[in-house]
């Protein structure tokens, strides 16, 4: 992570040209976010746990995610229903019934993608600002 000491603000850069997929942007924070710890995030839920402190989260962070626009394609509709399929077909522990639901909402054009979704868990954070590049 690369860091500043103007206004305890520490800044990292998720580059959108080092992954393709959930996992890969998985890996991305990882290395980015969590250098020094024993494991990796995973999952949505995980990723957001790390957002509320579980990596120093005392000074605000900006997170600049360049090739964000490469990202909304790759995590886009595309991958999102793959997501929900995959979830739906491995059953337990995932909520068949919300997995479904938001496959349908998905479908139907109303629902978010895997990128807005993360874009979201972002901004849910007070103290993190989110820069798109």
């Amino acid at each position: 992570m690369n860091t500043s000491n103007k206004n305890n603000k520490k800044t990292a850069v998720i580059n959108g040209s080092h992954f393709s997929d959930l996992s890969g942007f998985y890996e991305e924070v990882s290395t980015v976010l969590m250098k020094d710890a024993d494991w990796k995030v995973g999952t949505l839920d995980g990723f957001d746990d790390i957002l509320y402190g579980g990596f120093e989260n005392k000074d605000e962070l900006e997170i600049i995610w360049k090739d964000s626009q490469k990202s909304t394609e790759d995590l886009g509709f595309e991958a999102t229903k793959v997501f929900y399929e995959n979830k739906i077909k491995q059953g337990k522990p995932f909520n068949i019934d919300l997995a479904q639901e938001n496959l349908d909402d998905l479908i139907a054009g109303n629902g978010q993608t895997l990128f807005e979704i993360l874009v979201e868990i972002i901004e849910s954070h007070k103290k993190i600002m989110l820069i798109l590049k």
